[in-house]
């Protein structure tokens, strides 16, 4: 799988690349065929947002979250797509 990080408003970080790059291959066996994620990680004020958008074949997966941590965001975001 392809994924494509972004960071909007703060710095980049390859520690929050890495997390969530295993957090999407935790979603990645659920999924037959995933070509490429999406992730944006942005701070607006003193919320952090976590955006992730998987295409898979001809479905699309799109999650958003927000919190007062990255980490915590991603953690969220990833329990939405799972579900």
């Amino acid at each position: 799988m392809q994924l494509n990080v972004t960071f909007r408003q703060m710095d980049s970080s390859d520690f929050l690349k890495d997390y969530a790059k295993e957090k999407v291959e935790r979603v990645n066996k659920y999924l037959d065929r995933a070509g490429e994620a999406n992730v944006v990680f942005s701070l607006e004020r003193h919320l952090h947002h976590a955006d992730i958008t998987i295409h898979s074949g001809r479905f699309v997966l799109r999650s958003h979250e927000k919190s007062e941590d990255m980490y915590a965001s991603i953690d969220k975001v990833i329990d939405k797509l799972e579900r």
